[in-house]
């Protein structure tokens, strides 16, 4: 499990650093976008990372798994897509907004903020990975969008202009904020509950 998790952070890195390239770019040229609108961006592009990472979660575990019961899916689809979706658009981004000492600073949790959008679109994402189990282009929009969602819950805690310094501990927190979390989100944390006769199967 450890060398497939080192094996698949090396091999999204460089699509990971060109999604947070474009999050910067977009940074400079919204940088002084009303945090109104940044909240509104913000919950368009992170209930469909959630639709997305659940999607993905839930059918790396189906594909692999020669029997998937829908309950189980929900269960590792559910806490794949929420917990890491969560992590990685509002959490680490938070953390990110403390060290540049933003004004409106907040940390906004998606399925509590906004529950009746985000949860029915995780559960969605989980009904179709077990209808239509696929992942590799799901899995690039789902590093895209977390990209952006992550991006503009730091745009929205701004309404400043930034500086190069600013800019270059976005990028940081925007790599970090996708790489590592939607990794383990889309391919470690689905595999971590097969046999491995599961893994011998597929």
């Amino acid at each position: 499990m450890f060398q497939i998790i080192i094996k698949e952070l090396k091999n999204h890195a460089p699509f990971t650093i060109l999604g947070a390239i474009t999050g910067i770019i977009i940074m400079i040229i919204f940088q002084k976008l009303p945090s109104k609108i940044s909240y509104n961006i913000f919950y368009i592009l992170h209930p469909l990372h959630v639709l997305l990472s659940a999607l993905v979660t839930a059918a790396m575990y189906k594909l692999h798994r020669a029997k998937s019961y829908i309950w189980i899916l929900l269960i590792i689809g559910y806490v794949g897509s929420i917990g890491i979706a969560t992590l990685s658009d509002s959490v680490i981004p938070y953390l990110g907004e403390i060290l540049l000492r933003m004004p409106n600073r907040g940390i906004h949790l998606g399925f509590i903020e906004k529950w009746w959008l985000v949860n029915p679109l995780a559960i969605l994402g989980i009904v179709i990975a077990y209808i239509r189990p696929r992942t590799k282009f799901p899995h690039a929009g789902h590093v895209l969008l977390s990209t952006w969602a992550s991006l503009f819950h730091i745009t929205m805690a701004g309404s400043q202009s930034f500086n190069w310094v600013s800019y270059i501990i976005a990028f940081i927190f925007l790599f970090v904020a996708v790489w590592i979390p939607c990794c383990i989100s889309d391919i470690v944390f689905p595999l971590l509950f097969l046999s491995p006769t599961d893994e011998r199967r597929h």
